[in-house]
């Protein structure tokens, strides 16, 4: 019996080393992985996360592998990771809104709004949960039910920025105009401007009421960014569109002088000498654009149309 009991005796301490062995295994590669993240060494980071979750399923370690996979650009092999955690507990809304996030990059809208359905059943008080539903209904052209989700959003959190922005583009684009300004004059009060609002509140000005308070607003954008690109391209169009084409020139000659590898600014450009008469320096412009951004050939035709 005493021969028995050493020999069970001493497999059972064979197997709790090993699970010890396993485990201190997995905390080395695991902390491994986030010291080399940190430290910019993303391959030898991916690489320990990997080997970390073959040794032990950690919802953890699984959340830093996606983030990591999607700093190397690894969108499909993120999201198998999401979906792989969110399998493994329903309740997990932090994994639940990384999923919609990564669905929403892949424009995928459908899986997104599904992702960000189950976030909300896990937590029905998420703000972020709401907003990234309503964010998915509004990509999927459901207007009406992204302004509900993004209401309930700010309900939730009455400071949530993108989702009054969201809302107000939603609202602009339903032509309700009013209602969207009322979203956006909170966001643009002169002690604390949001400067995606105010490019927004400006087109929106420029186009159906004051030009130039419009174009006060982008000038405000500028003043808070002043390499805002987009900016650039909505003030440059907007003076275009009323024939100012000196003053469209002048900006995107500016832009140019500050953001000399914008595809985009040459571009803008080239549509602003056109419209000038200046064929000669319009070819040179698309071509500097096209050189710089080989994907701006497929927005170009004869008229340099946006």
């Amino acid at each position: 019996m005493g021969i028995f009991s050493s020999l069970l005796g001493g497999k059972k301490s064979s197997e709790e080393q090993q699970k010890k062995d396993e485990r201190r295994k997995f905390d080395v590669l695991k902390y491994d992985g986030v010291r080399a993240r940190g430290m910019g060494q993303l391959p030898y980071a991916i690489k320990c996360f990997e080997e970390a979750l073959a040794l032990q399923a950690d919802g953890e370690t699984m959340s830093f592998l996606a983030g990591a996979y999607l700093q190397a650009n690894r969108m499909d092999e993120a999201r198998a990771v999401l979906e792989r955690w969110v399998a493994t507990d329903a309740a997990n809304v932090s994994g639940w809104l990384s999923l919609s996030q990564v669905c929403f990059l892949q424009e995928d809208y459908e899986r997104m709004a599904a992702a960000a359905a189950q976030a909300i059943q896990a937590d029905c008080r998420s703000a972020a949960a709401h907003y990234q539903a309503g964010k998915a209904a509004y990509h999927r052209n459901d207007c009406l039910q992204a302004v509900v989700m993004l209401t309930q959003a700010i309900a939730l959190d009455e400071r949530y920025t993108e989702a009054y922005l969201l809302r107000a583009e939603v609202l602009w684009r339903m032509g309700q105009v009013k209602e969207a300004l009322a979203d956006l004059e909170l966001l643009t009060r002169p002690e604390e401007p949001v400067e995606e609002a105010l490019l927004l509140k400006g087109e929106i000005l420029s186009v159906t009421t004051d030009g130039e308070e419009g174009m006060a607003c982008i000038d405000l954008a500028l003043s808070l960014n002043p390499f805002c690109e987009k900016a650039y391209l909505l003030k440059g169009t907007l003076l275009l569109e009323r024939r100012r084409t000196a003053e469209a020139l002048a900006v995107f000659d500016e832009a140019i002088e500050l953001m000399p590898e914008n595809a985009r600014m040459f571009e803008g450009r080239g549509r602003a000498r056109l419209a000038a008469g200046d064929k000669t320096g319009a070819l040179e412009d698309v071509k500097k654009a096209i050189e710089l951004d080989p994907a701006c050939a497929q927005r170009i035709d004869g008229s340099f149309s946006r």
